[in-house]
């Protein structure tokens, strides 16, 4: 079984299921669809049909813009827990995110927009970002990098980050970026377990006005770190706001690196990289675990590349002159699947932005909306939620009219951010698409495509191309409609990942172990009448309180439908008599104090779900535990619901004092 998991049915109460029916239904405008990718919900289920029962065709119809040097055979080969796609192709990666746009007349398109946190610009351009990665690729050669090596990156969002993944993707080297917000003790684990051989980092990196010493932090962690031969250094701060130590014979700055003359054969290499076998490792990106432990996903070269390529397309229906902004951090696999490969395959023009969305103050992401003229915006509901709380005075300063499309990643939205979102950001024109997928996917999964499908708020949508999935129960039978259930892919798919790095028993034991031949997302949720999916949450966030099921994605949503919230978090804690106990952990709008609400937003759940709902604690703070890429860490409210010292693996925790601030109402 998954880990952590307590595997339970997961019904439905009457009561929530009419809570989550969501009526309101946003069709895309007829301007929109009559310029969109896919133009109507025929269209897409015609399409969606073709690429389950017939997905060589689907296949090769839709990656005829990406370079394959030797063509595939074979679609796929799949014996549990191997599978191969693309059987018999050799690729490079890099050439179909680089080189091909170059011959097709693109050089000179920007690939990259970027604004660092203090206001420094820089637009690189197809052809300059081709040279800065031919340039890095030519010195890790010389460095003594080859196909198979294993290299760290541990940067922050600079241009740079995305050359230096690139240049690994060109030589064979497969990556693993550690998000620049890690502890060196988080680094250190994470270099050991790929036993990776160079690492590429900076002096630092701007957060919120203050610097983050990267190096210094790389240093402590490299103190324990055998494999490390060498260690490339970006120069970004400086070195009187961030002096740094070089260590001889392994240190090298990124620059000198870059200007010595590279050996004939490096040069060689760089500008004419060799093709590698589809399932040649692309890189390794780390997800937390329950145990501690955090598990390495391993991705490869041409399933992934396929997977984000046609869904990048489609899903955000890029057109020649968009400006994409996705505000994940590269560091994580919406960064990687969505800031650089996939983007970056079909031409885009990528926004990257160094700082939070907060400094110096809350229109710092109105303000790049408008100055940059941004398309196409793909956040996080945490975020969204974050700027509701701000106050909608900020979004107003700025002229938001260049936006068509808006995404949003990371986890269920609540119907009153989504309503929010498009209203106030979208002004009330531009689709949304929700998107559910995870790091193991590779791609996304679910959602609404913009010119084919309407939109429900709070729905994750319909499956994208090549995806079979459905909601069943615990022996795998297929629930009915409305009917909650476990969340499962029924065949493999291109972009899934291959295995866990060196842990092929976990990778089963967690993904295929639990049904019989089908992927379990750990995720709960239901399928309506329409078709569209309603994710709720992960299995264990799902709560028996006095003999009912209650999803913790309900009682958020209805707590954050009330004016005064900004967001909630709801989690059991053990209970004699009920079995668990209901404790929500709330954060409130400003001009919002916590006098007071407590038997209001009682009275709201009995209003909303009903009195069988009703938490028996609720907790007032001032922010929630989240992990760097924004999701809430209900296990570690679950600790703290239940009086424990939080415990497990916390490397992905993005403030460890939120823990020690948290503060309760007297009960």
């Amino acid at each position: 079984m998954p880990e952590g998991l307590d595997f339970v049915e997961v019904p439905m109460s009457d009561s929530i299921e009419s809570r989550l029916k969501e009526d309101r239904r946003f069709p895309p405008s007829a301007e929109f669809c009559r310029h969109a990718r896919i133009q109507s919900h025929a269209a897409y289920t015609s399409l969606h049909q073709l690429s389950l029962e017939d997905p060589e065709t689907f296949w090769r119809e839709h990656t005829t813009d990406l370079v394959f040097r030797t063509p595939w055979k074979k679609i796929s080969e799949w014996n549990l827990p191997k599978a191969k796609f693309f059987v018999g192709a050799t690729l490079n990666v890099s050439e179909s995110c680089l080189d091909r746009h170059l011959q097709t007349g693109e050089a000179t398109r920007a690939a990259i927009v970027w604004e660092g946190e203090p206001g420094d610009t820089r637009t690189l351009t197809y052809l300059e970002l081709h040279r800065e990665v031919v340039r890095l690729t030519a010195a890790l050669a010389d460095l003594g990098v080859k196909q198979g090596d294993r290299v760290a990156i541990y940067m922050g969002m600079v241009p740079e980050t995305a050359v230096a993944m690139l240049a690994c993707a060109r030589l064979g080297a497969t990556h693993s970026v550690i998000f620049g917000g890690f502890s060196s003790d988080a680094l250190r684990e994470r270099i050991n377990d790929c036993g990776a051989k160079v690492l590429l980092t900076q002096d630092g990196a701007w957060r919120r006005g203050s610097v983050v010493p990267l190096k210094k932090m790389a240093d402590e962690a490299l103190a324990k770190t055998p494999s490390i031969e060498k260690v490339l250094v970006l120069r970004r701060i400086g070195h009187d706001r961030c002096p740094v130590t070089m260590k001889e014979g392994r240190d090298l700055w990124w620059e000198d690196a870059l200007e010595r003359k590279p050996s004939d054969a490096s040069m060689k290499l760089a500008k004419h990289p060799e093709a590698f076998d589809a399932e040649h490792p692309l890189f390794i990106l780390y997800t937390s675990g329950s145990t501690g432990k955090p598990k390495g996903v391993m991705h490869t070269t041409a399933g992934y590349l396929a997977g984000v390529h046609v869904s990048t397309k489609y899903v955000f229906d890029l057109r020649a002159g968009d400006v994409y902004w996705c505000t994940a951090d590269v560091g994580w696999v919406t960064g990687h699947s969505y800031l650089v490969y996939g983007p970056l395959s079909c031409g885009a023009t990528v926004m990257l932005y160094e700082g939070a969305p907060n400094f110096p103050d809350w229109s710092r992401f109105w303000q790049l909306v408008e100055k940059h003229g941004v398309t196409i915006l793909y956040t996080a509901p945490t975020a969204i939620r974050a700027f509701i709380r701000a106050g909608d005075e900020w979004p107003a300063k700025h002229d938001l009219s260049s936006l068509r499309l808006l995404g949003s990643v990371g986890e269920p939205i609540n119907p009153e951010a989504w309503t929010w979102y498009h209203r106030v950001i979208g002004g009330g024109r531009c689709p949304i698409v929700d998107t559910w997928w995870q790091t193991e996917t590779g791609s996304i999964m679910l959602t609404t495509l913009p010119g084919a499908c309407y939109s429900k708020p709070g729905s994750t949508g319909l499956p994208f191309f090549g995806v079979d999935i459905a909601v069943v129960k615990d022996r795998g039978e297929e629930c009915k409609a409305n009917e909650g259930g476990k969340l499962v892919i029924r065949q493999p798919w291109p972009s899934m990942a291959r295995t866990l790095w060196n842990d092929d028993q976990r990778y089963l034991d967690t993904y295929w172990n639990v049904i019989p031949n089908v992927y379990f997302t750990g995720d709960g949720a239901r399928r309506d009448e329409d078709g569209y999916f309603w994710v709720v949450g992960r299995i264990d966030d799902v709560l028996n309180v006095a003999g009912h099921r209650i999803g913790t994605a309900e009682i958020e949503s209805a707590l954050v439908s009330h004016p005064a919230v900004a967001e909630a978090a709801a989690v059991g804690r053990p209970d004699d008599l009920k079995g668990q106990a209901l404790v929500v952990f709330v954060t409130l709008k400003q001009g919002h104090e916590a006098k007071d609400l407590k038997s209001k937003l009682v009275e709201h759940i009995d209003k909303e779900i009903g009195k069988f709902a009703r938490p028996d604690a609720v907790r007032f703070t001032d922010s929630l535990p989240k992990t760097r890429s924004g999701k809430i860490m209900r296990r570690l409210l679950k600790e703290i619901a239940a009086g424990n010292e939080a415990k497990g693996d916390t490397s992905t925790l993005e403030d460890l004092s939120v823990l020690a601030k948290l503060r309760t109402d007297e009960e």
